[in-house]
């Protein structure tokens, strides 16, 4: 998969008419099967995508040398004054 951005009209499309039909109280919605395929196209393109980040950022962590410790305290939170 390239670097080319995702398409996502035919997502955002689709998340319009679910909420007009949700605003108008409608049961149900249409799509023709050009719509249909458009949006199940963008939607394994989104994926594939989100995969391959992950699959990416996996590998970048699993290889860094950086091996330094984080300290994390928990303090029970509250606020104090700064100053």
């Amino acid at each position: 998969m390239s670097d080319n951005p995702i398409n996502i009209v035919p997502l955002q499309q689709f998340i319009q008419q679910v909420k007009m039909a949700d605003l108008n109280q409608q049961r149900e919605i249409k799509l023709d099967i050009r719509t249909a395929k458009h949006l199940a196209f963008t939607l394994g393109e989104v994926t594939s995508k989100l995969t391959q980040d992950y699959d990416n950022l996996f590998h970048i962590l699993k290889n860094s040398s950086d091996n330094s410790v984080v300290e994390i305290q928990l303090d029970g939170g509250g606020f104090r004054d700064q100053k």
